[in-house]
C-alpha cells in the first residue's frame, strides 16, 4: 500500500477505535499522524511487526492496515489491560479486535519483554516498533537492554518520539511539562504517567549502536495538529498538585521542581498548548 493509499485510509481506520466514540476529531488526527509515520517508514504488505508499547492501539491499527490481510502485528504493553482512561486499553483492544482490522493483531498486556521467559523466534519479524511510548520507559539503561532484546527478533527497527529540543517559544509549556515530570520520577517519586524518562534524539542515538542497530537518517515529523501539548501540562499541573508524591522528593529536588513550574504556568494555556516537534528513524 503506497503513502497515499494508506493516508486516504485513515478516517475509516480512525473510526474503528474504541475512542472515536468519545473524541472522533481527536482520534481522526491522532490517525492521521501515525498513518503518516508507518507511510514514511515503508512497511510494506505483507510484513510481519512487533509493536512494542501499543497502549489504546492508535499505531496497532495503521500498522494493520499497512501489513493487509497477509500480515501481523504482534502488539505488546507492559501495562495492565486495565490501564487508561476514559477507556481502558483492554476495552480499546476489545474493539478493535472486533474490527476487520482484528484477525491481523495479537494483542499482549501485561507483557515484559525484558522478561527472560519472553521470547520469541529469532528474526521473527520484519520489523519492530516503538513510536511514542520511549519515555515511559523507567531509564535509559532499560530502554537500551529493549533495543538490545529487539535486535535478536527483529530485522528493523522503526521509532518516533518527541524533541527535546523546540522550535518556537510556544513549545516552551509542553517542553517544561515534560522535563517536571522527568524530574520527579528521576528525583525518586515513581508513578504511573506517560513521560518518566524524557531524553533527547541524540541520547537514542547514541544507545542504538550499543544495542546492536545501524540509524539510518532521521526526519523530522510535523506535530503541528496534535493535542499532546494539552495533554502533558495537564498531566504535569495535575502531578504539582499532588502533595504525597511532591512531598517524596529531596528538599533539592523540590525547590528545583517548584521553580520549573514558576516558569510553566504563566506560559501554558487552558487549551491550545503547541506540541514539542518529533522526529521519526530507521535502524538495521
Amino acid at each position: 500500500m503506497d503513502e497515499t493509499e494508506l493516508m486516504a485510509k485513515a478516517p475509516s481506520i480512525a473510526a474503528d477505535m474504541a475512542a472515536a466514540g468519545v473524541s472522533p476529531e481527536i482520534q481522526l488526527t491522532q490517525t492521521r499522524y501515525r498513518t503518516a509515520l508507518v507511510s514514511s517508514w515503508g512497511i510494506p504488505a505483507g510484513a510481519s511487526v512487533l509493536e512494542v508499547g501499543c497502549g489504546q492501539g492508535d499505531m496497532t491499527a495503521a500498522l494493520a492496515e499497512a501489513v493487509g490481510p497477509q500480515g501481523r502485528v504482534v502488539a505488546v504493553d507492559i501495562a495492565d489491560p486495565s490501564y487508561g482512561a476514559p477507556i481502558t486499553l483492554g476495552q480499546s483492544a476489545k474493539h478493535l479486535k472486533a474490527t476487520p482490522l482484528g484477525s491481523r493483531i495479537d494483542f499482549r498486556f501485561g507483557l515484559d519483554v525484558l522478561d527472560e521467559a519472553v521470547t520469541f523466534p529469532d528474526n521473527g519479524f520484519d520489523y519492530a516498533v516503538l513510536a511514542h511510548c520511549a519515555w515511559y520507559f523507567e531509564s535509559l539503561d532499560q530502554l537500551g537492554a529493549t533495543l538490545t532484546r529487539l535486535r535478536r527478533w527483529a530485522q528493523n527497527l522503526c521509532c518516533a518520539e518527541w524533541d527535546l529540543a523546540p522550535r518556537s517559544v510556544e513549545q516552551l509549556p509542553h517542553l517544561l511539562a515534560v522535563l517536571i515530570q522527568g524530574q520527579i520520577e528521576a528525583g525518586g517519586s515513581r508513578g504511573e504517567g506517560n513521560v518518566r524518562t524524557p531524553f533527547s534524539r541524540e541520547s537514542l542515538l547514541r544507545i542504538l549502536p550499543a544495542a546492536g542497530w545501524n540509524p539510518v537518517p532521521g526526519q523530522a515529523v510535523d506535530t503541528t495538529v496534535l493535542q499532546d501539548g494539552d495533554w502533558e501540562v495537564d498531566a504535569c499541573m495535575t502531578l504539582l498538585d499532588d502533595a504525597n508524591r511532591m512531598a517524596e522528593l529531596p528538599q533539592t529536588v523540590r525547590d528545583l521542581v517548584r521553580s520549573q513550574a514558576d516558569v510553566l504556568r504563566p506560559l501554558a494555556k487552558r487549551h491550545g498548548n503547541m506540541p514539542l516537534p518529533a522526529y521519526s528513524l530507521i535502524a538495521r
